[in-house]
């Protein structure tokens, strides 16, 4: 670990984290591997539009590609919790870049289907089940505590800085050279992250083998959350918001055709102006890490989250609606990714991954509340559904202020 001492003010203080080697090697590697991961992403749906016709198809691969990870991610948490997450961090992402290899070979040499395309995305989605616990509570290892919440917001930066990037790529790589150059390309950018995990000086830590059955790893996980009202209530105010607000993502094809009646470009106008936003938002969480009333800071952050997804919902000028969206996404990964470190930080070690897994749940979530808003947006219309449904994260941002103390004064 650096020897330095903590920035806490002004510019430094937005990239304290990055002050440490070990936490530096991994946000690098994620950065390119995660762009990768999306240029994939992106390949992916075209080339499944482009070998079928069929936005059904497209739909199917992609439920496959979701599907295992709200049936896994529980059981990466264990692995999470049991397995060096170092070591766990190289084997996911080894497998998922031979993955990548195998599907470019198969789409260069023409051998590829569509049950070759959902068998690949159903392997993805197990990988990314034992990943995503591994990354998140690895990085409680690489930075002090004090450093935790600033290192967690720098990790939410990079995330929502390579869905612009890894889009923008793939769509020029598409052009030029074709799908399979995508692929390949991914499974190339592995080859970063590998060598940052293998680069990190950090001692071995030594795990104690477990002889407890996976089914009561899974329980213990759950009782945890159960037995801590603060962890209960984190858990409980981050699921929320993946049902009633998340689903505005998908819901914006229907503002852009239905509302703003601007096409596809004025779409991806739409989702990028999203984008742009989420990485201001992790900037702002960043510089707030080291606040000291992060509960109440969390809150700020939701109500700011609730009120501009109403604003942009009800809002029929499209000129606005750019700077709403900016909005929309700022406050969207600051609440995220405060709820997240404060999470870390209220959680004991060695449950640590398993607690973390059932936030992995909300993919689940994420799809209930898009098929409930589209639901009632074909009752009452997009804008009416889109207000009363995202008007619940202010409503509980509101009521955990008044009436939980315990969030309110929370610090960690």
């Amino acid at each position: 670990m650096s020897s330095l001492p903590p920035a806490t003010k002004g510019f430094l203080s937005t990239f304290a984290a990055l002050r440490h080697r070990n936490y530096r090697l991994l946000w690098i590697g994620t950065l390119i591997s995660q762009t990768g991961d999306w240029m994939d992403q992106i390949a992916l749906n075209w080339l499944v539009l482009q070998m079928t016709g069929s936005p059904a198809h497209l739909g199917l691969v992609n439920f496959f590609r979701g599907a295992p990870i709200f049936f896994f991610a529980l059981l990466g948490g264990v692995a999470a919790d049991r397995i060096e997450r170092r070591y766990l961090m190289m084997t996911t992402q080894f497998s998922a870049m031979m993955l990548a290899f195998v599907l470019a070979a198969l789409v260069y040499f023409d051998v590829a289907n569509i049950w070759v395309l959902v068998a690949v995305a159903t392997c993805r989605g197990i990988i990314i089940s034992f990943n995503l616990p591994a990354r998140h509570t690895l990085v409680s290892e690489l930075v002090p505590r004090e450093d935790l919440a600033n290192a967690i917001a720098l990790t939410s930066l990079t995330l929502n800085l390579t869905k612009v990037m890894g889009p923008l790529i793939a769509g020029l790589l598409i052009g030029a050279f074709g799908v399979a150059a995508c692929f390949a390309l991914n499974g190339v950018s592995f080859v970063a992250v590998l060598w940052t995990l293998w680069a990190m000086d950090m001692p071995r830590k030594i795990r104690e083998k477990s002889v407890e059955s996976l089914a009561h790893s899974v329980t213990e996980g759950f009782h945890y959350i159960r037995g801590h009202s603060t962890i209960r209530i984190l858990v409980l105010v981050a699921l929320v918001p993946m049902f009633f607000g998340q689903p505005y993502l998908t819901m914006l094809t229907v503002f852009a055709s239905d509302v703003y009646d601007i096409g596809p470009e004025g779409l991806g106008l739409l989702v990028s102006c999203a984008a742009a936003g989420s990485v201001c938002g992790a900037l702002l969480v960043a510089r707030f890490s080291y606040a000291t009333r992060r509960g109440a800071v969390m809150l700020g952050f939701l109500l700011a989250y609730g009120i501009s997804l109403v604003a942009f919902s009800l809002n029929t000028w499209i000129v606005l609606a750019p700077f709403l969206l900016i909005a929309v996404g700022s406050m969207q990964i600051a609440y995220n990714a405060s709820n997240n470190a404060i999470l870390q930080l209220a959680v004991s070690d060695h449950v640590r991954g398993r607690v973390l897994s059932t936030l992995f749940l909300n993919r689940g979530l994420v799809a209930m509340g898009t098929a409930f808003v589209a639901f009632l947006a074909a009752l009452v219309g997009p804008q009416i559904a889109m207000a009363a449904t995202t008007s619940v994260l202010a409503v509980t941002a509101v009521l955990l202020f008044f009436f939980s103390p315990t969030m309110r004064h929370l610090e960690v």
